[in-house]
């Protein structure tokens, strides 16, 4: 008997996706519960589990499909055997004995190392388009390429990496007589045109959206770091035996941003229509840098949670936004926003609001600078850091006030531990 795989509900207010990847081919066996497809929404990518056991029968939506949620998108026939195998896989081995062993045989095909066309026992129909058309483009043969991806499976940054490597090493000697190559033609101009997946199609439109509707406004002030990195090294190891997670600078830059939030509302308010909405809660958005684009789980309560659960949540965070396994729940809400930057290098930056939030920290990049402190001048560990806001609703003083909080909060953390 056959049961149909439907596109289970994708969160509030979504209610389409596009067929990112099928995991399961045709004749592939199939346990409860075990993926075959994943579905891509304007912020995550949903895995579809098969809600029976058996073999994959029919794929009735192809990667790249956009696919409403209700829809039967592939069928399970229940109990059955994988194709390919048994009584089918012994007549097609006869038959393949049976053909003459000449370049004529036909086989699925991929570029070998030496980028030739030849003939593997690599599941080429395990790659996801990307990958393939990145094989064929570079000459990789991914049976000699370990995949980083989910369960193993190969992702087109390997097949890059590999396809460096291969370019890097040196180049085998050739005989005298060997036949030289003829010179690859110069100047060429190569192009590539690759759809925009929905999520950064999301995240174009909102951030266009934001710049459009709010009135956008940044403040900067500098921040020594010195007290946090002294602070993080006097208890780096303590702390990490304890909570089993390393103390790092989001959670100080979160707790400060909360000081800032309780002393002024309107940083972590927001529009709706024609009224503000206060919060006395914190709920900080983190941008998370994942595969697809930018996404910004939320970090809930941390007015109330520990440095160690909110860097335990911020390292989960990060772990899941890379194996794509974020769920619309961890996206919803959030009143505040920190971006950092500084991990990539980043000096300086503008960043845009979240909507419908009205604020966004941007952290960025520590490096020593000469600083005039005391009527002296020494070298210290400074961060430029930067607050965009909707003038709309924050006012310059409100928003520099904020900013300054922030910042005297880092430079004497027990600010943040007696509440001043």
């Amino acid at each position: 008997m056959a049961t149909d795989i439907t596109v289970p509900s994708l969160g509030e207010s979504v209610s389409e996706g596009t067929i990112a990847e099928w995991l399961k081919q045709p004749g592939d066996a199939v346990a409860v519960d075990e993926p075959i497809v994943s579905v891509e929404t304007d912020k995550v990518t949903v895995e579809v589990p098969s809600p029976v056991a058996g073999v994959i029968g029919e794929l009735k939506a192809e990667e790249g499909d956009t696919i409403e949620v209700g829809a039967v998108i592939a069928s399970v026939e229940e109990g059955g055997a994988p194709a390919a195998k048994g009584d089918e896989a012994g007549r097609a081995k006869q038959q393949s004995d049976a053909a003459p062993k000449d370049k004529g045989n036909e086989q699925d095909s991929v570029p070998n190392s030496t980028g030739e066309v030849s003939g593997t026992d690599f599941d080429a129909a395990a790659l996801s388009p990307a990958v393939r058309r990145a094989v064929l483009e570079h000459g990789i043969d991914p049976a000699n390429v370990k995949g980083t991806g989910k369960d193993g499976r190969l992702t087109k940054e390997d097949v890059l990496a590999a396809a460096k490597a291969k370019r890097d090493a040196p180049a085998p000697s050739q005989a005298e007589d060997a036949p030289v190559p003829a010179p690859a033609a110069s100047g060429a101009r190569n192009e590539e045109r690759v759809k925009m997946t929905r999520l950064r199609q999301t995240i174009a439109k909102r951030l266009k959206s934001a710049q459009d509707t709010a009135a956008l406004l940044t403040t900067f002030n500098d921040v020594d770091m010195t007290a946090v990195i002294e602070t993080r090294e006097k208890y780096k190891d303590s702390f990490a035996k304890k909570h089993g997670i390393k103390l790092g600078f989001m959670s100080f830059f979160a707790k400060a941003a909360h000081l800032a939030l309780k002393d002024v509302p309107s940083v972590n308010a927001q529009i709706d229509g024609d009224e503000i909405v206060y919060h006395d809660y914190v709920d900080v958005s983190v941008a998370v840098s994942a595969p697809n684009g930018l996404v910004v789980p939320v970090v809930r309560d941390v007015d109330k949670k520990s440095f160690a659960q909110i860097e335990l949540d911020i390292a989960d965070f990060g772990k899941r936004a890379k194996d794509g396994s974020l769920t619309m729940d961890d996206m919803k809400g959030g009143t505040f926003t920190i971006s950092n930057g500084g991990v990539f290098g980043s000096l300086m930056s503008t960043p845009i609001i979240n909507p419908p939030q009205s604020a966004v920290l941007g952290l960025h990049r520590i490096e020593d600078r000469a600083v005039v402190v005391d009527g002296e001048i020494v070298v210290r560990p400074m961060m430029y850091i930067a607050l965009s806001y909707d003038h709309r609703l924050i006012d310059g003083r409100e928003a520099v006030t904020a900013l300054k909080i922030i910042k005297e909060a880092i430079e004497d953390p027990a600010r943040i531990l007696i509440d001043l």
